[in-house]
C-alpha cells in the first residue's frame, strides 16, 4: 500500500468475531490495495477465542486493532467508525473481500465527484473457497443497482454492503448504525443516507460477499428480510410499497428455502 498523498484518504472498518477461517484473506484484500493515498485499516474484534487474535497479531503495525466484548456487529462497527480519520469510509466484514484495484477506482470516482456523499458498486458472491457462486442472483442485483431510486430501495435492498463507500461527513449526518438491528442494520443506514442524497454508482465489481454456513444470510435470512420490512415501515407508510415489499420478501424467502433444501440434499 502506498504511503498516501494529500488526496482523498480511506478508513476501512472490519468487525470481527471468531472468523479465523476467513479473516486473513479479508485483511490481505485490504492491505494489498495499491491506492496512492492513506489507507487506515481498523479491526474491531469482539473477543474472539478461535485463533482470530493470533491472525490479527501478525498484522500488528499495519492495522489498528481493538479486541473487547461488544453488543454485536453494529456496536463493533460504531466503535470503528468513531475511530476513523479518513475522508472515505468502507465497511468490510471479516469474511468478505475487496477486489484488486477497488480503492484506487473508488478514490478516483470521489475525486471526480466531490459533491457525492456515498457510492456503491457491484459485488460478487463467493463460497468458502473464494469461488464465485449464485451468478444469477448477482446479475439480478446488478440490474437493480443500475436503476437507483429511493422508493425502489425502500421496497428492495439491492445495494451490496461490501461495495459501499461513504464520506465521513455524510455518515456523521446520517448517524451511526442502530444496535437494535442484528441483521439488517445496513439497510437502515442506506435509507438514512438516501435521505441526504442519492448515491453514486460504479458499474464495476468492487468486492466479494461470502456465503457460508455461519453467515447471517445463510442462518437467518428469514429474520433478515422481516427486519428489512420493519425498517421500511420506519421511513415510509405507503400501503402499495409496503405490500410490494412484503410480496418480494415472500418470493425471495421461498427461493432461498428451496436453495437450502437442494444444498442439504447434496450434502
Amino acid at each position: 500500500m502506498a504511503p498516501g498523498s494529500a488526496r482523498t484518504g480511506f478508513s476501512i472498518v472490519t468487525p470481527s468475531f471468531n472468523q479465523a477461517l476467513f479473516i486473513d484473506r479479508t485483511l490481505q484484500s485490504v492491505l494489498s490495495q495499491q491506492a496512492d493515498r492513506v489507507v487506515e485499516y481498523i479491526v474491531i474484534d469482539g473477543g474472539s477465542s478461535d485463533g482470530t487474535l493470533e491472525v490479527l497479531q501478525r498484522y500488528a503495525g499495519r492495522i489498528r486493532m481493538v479486541s473487547e466484548p461488544d453488543k454485536g456487529m453494529a456496536d463493533a462497527l460504531n466503535k470503528g467508525f468513531a475511530m476513523c480519520t479518513g475522508e472515505i469510509i468502507g465497511w468490510l466484514n471479516s469474511d468478505d473481500l475487496y477486489l484488486a484495484g477497488t480503492l484506487e477506482k473508488v478514490a478516483g470516482w470521489f475525486d471526480c465527484h466531490p459533491e457525492s456523499l456515498w457510492l456503491y458498486g457491484n459485488c460478487r458472491i463467493i463460497d468458502e473457497q473464494d469461488r464465485e457462486i449464485r451468478k444469477w442472483i448477482t446479475a439480478y442485483k446488478n440490474r437493480s443497482a443500475r436503476n437507483y431510486s429511493y422508493n425502489r430501495l425502500l421496497v428492495e435492498n439491492f445495494i451490496s454492503q461490501p461495495a459501499v463507500f461513504i464520506r465521513r461527513a455524510a455518515l456523521a449526518k446520517a448517524g451511526l448504525l442502530d444496535t437494535e438491528l442484528p441483521t439488517a442494520m445496513d439497510f437502515d443506514l442506506w435509507l438514512r443516507l438516501g435521505r441526504l442524497g442519492a448515491p453514486g454508482y460504479m458499474r464495476e465489481d468492487l468486492a466479494c460477499f461470502r456465503v457460508h454456513k455461519d453467515s447471517i444470510s445463510s442462518k437467518g435470512f428469514r429474520k433478515q428480510f422481516e427486519e428489512q420490512y420493519r425498517i421500511h415501515k420506519r421511513y415510509d407508510q405507503s400501503r402499495w410499497r409496503l405490500l410490494s415489499h412484503r410480496i418480494r420478501n415472500r418470493l425471495i424467502v421461498t427461493v432461498y428455502s428451496v436453495m437450502d433444501q437442494i444444498r442439504g440434499s447434496r450434502s
